[in-house]
């Protein structure tokens, strides 16, 4: 089976990588052999092994009939959906890693593959090597899935574990960031949660059928996150990560990203630096966890390359991994999620708090003082907090 790669990045490269290390392997499991017929590239190779297989034009892949897989690894939406579009079009499958892509467009490249008669996957789109979307869509099928959740980015929890573990502020964990290759220069679409809002809507899209719009979920980065939050954090025996959250009931998803504190006993909590962990929790077999390298070279890589191998295995179109787009909106506002809150406020301001929270146990910190709320919605706490002069901040907790 013929294969081309469009870009020959940090995953491209990968791709090529393995199927050429892991080519016997690999024919095994997908019963014929791969070959690497093409890769497109803007840049020049001119000592590269197989330079005569670079090429500028797409259209030199799309008019190959031999090319059975083109696999996306540029980034990017302009070039990236157009490339994708005219692939499908041609009737062949498609591979990406490209979260921003899939999140915005899935719903259009899923048409497309069944009209046509191939596939569209994206195994490498969240959590880099840690398979999830097969899971969900295969081992997980028999469930009916309550919620989706996790921590899916490795250059936010970099930081964070860097101010917990070290005592550092989020500017100085940041730029070891970047000084490590972690953080972008621009780290924006990472700090402000933008990279998980993508990554959480194409998760509860695959598990709802229906596309949940990356647009419309609330979304919080890291950058309010203090190391006073840090401290009252290990009081309470909790850790602090970026969460993308997705709980479903009644044919519905309530989604958003936010720092939530995650209490030292579950799992999530003890992911840190760069991995990635995803706990999905289903009506019939409880929760499981999924952990591993969520970016990378190689992990990425190795994902696209295991989709590669399924539609070696089977190129017509099948219909579980795909979503399309609902008549009437596929959320719920996940403002109704109820958990505990913990809370900042001055110390002028407990007399307040009494009177809306009731005998809470206040912890004194450096210039304010936190508590714990009982179990409630966001727009309960936030009802309440209007009435609370003094309010500082305040931290979803897990559970």
């Amino acid at each position: 089976m013929k294969v081309a790669i469009i870009g020959y990045g940090v995953v491209g490269s990968g791709v090529y990588e393995i199927l050429k290390k892991n080519a016997k392997g690999i024919a095994r499991r997908a019963g014929l052999e791969l070959e690497v017929g093409y890769v497109l590239d803007i840049r020049d190779f001119p000592d590269h092994p197989e330079k005569e297989i670079f090429v500028k034009d797409f259209n030199i892949i799309l008019n190959d009939p031999d090319v059975s897989v083109v696999v996306e690894t540029m980034g990017g939406i302009r070039f990236a959906y157009e490339y994708t579009k005219a692939a499908l079009e041609s009737g062949k499958s498609v591979v990406t890693s490209n979260k921003e892509l899939v999140a915005a467009h899935g719903h259009e490249f899923f048409a497309l593959a069944e009209e046509h008669g191939c596939r569209y996957l994206y195994e490498a789109s969240v959590g880099g090597g840690i398979p999830i979307i097969r899971p969900l869509a295969h081992c997980l099928a028999g469930n009916e899935i309550e919620s989706v959740s996790g921590i899916i980015n490795g250059t936010t929890n970099y930081i964070l574990t860097k101010m917990f573990k070290n005592g550092q502020t989020y500017e100085s964990a940041l730029k070891e960031a970047q000084e490590l290759g972690y953080a972008e220069k621009d780290p924006t679409a990472d700090v402000d949660g933008h990279d998980v809002c993508r990554k959480i809507s194409i998760l509860a899209s695959l598990c709802l059928g229906k596309r949940v719009d990356s647009n419309n979920v609330p979304t919080a980065g890291i950058r309010s996150i203090t190391v006073e939050d840090v401290s009252y954090a290990a009081i309470l025996s909790s850790s602090i990560k970026l969460v993308g959250y997705a709980s479903f009931k009644d044919g519905k998803a309530g989604v958003f990203v936010s720092p939530m504190m995650i209490p030292k006993c579950n799992p999530l909590a003890g992911i840190d630096y760069v991995n990635n962990g995803i706990m999905v929790k289903g009506n019939m077999v409880g929760e499981c966890m999924f952990y591993g390298p969520g970016a990378g070279k190689l992990p990425t890589a190795s994902a696209v390359v295991g989709d590669i191998i399924d539609i070696a295995k089977n190129s017509a179109y099948i219909p579980e991994f795909a979503w399309t787009v609902p008549d009437e909106p596929a959320t719920f506002d996940p403002a109704e999620i109820e958990s505990k809150f913990f809370v900042r406020v001055r110390p002028r301001g407990e007399d307040a708090v009494r009177a809306e929270f009731g005998d809470v146990k206040f912890i004194s910190g450096v210039s304010d003082v936190g508590f714990v709320t009982d179990v409630m919605s966001e727009k309960e706490i936030d009802r309440r907090l209007k009435k609370v002069s003094g309010f500082v901040s305040k931290i979803r907790m897990y559970q």
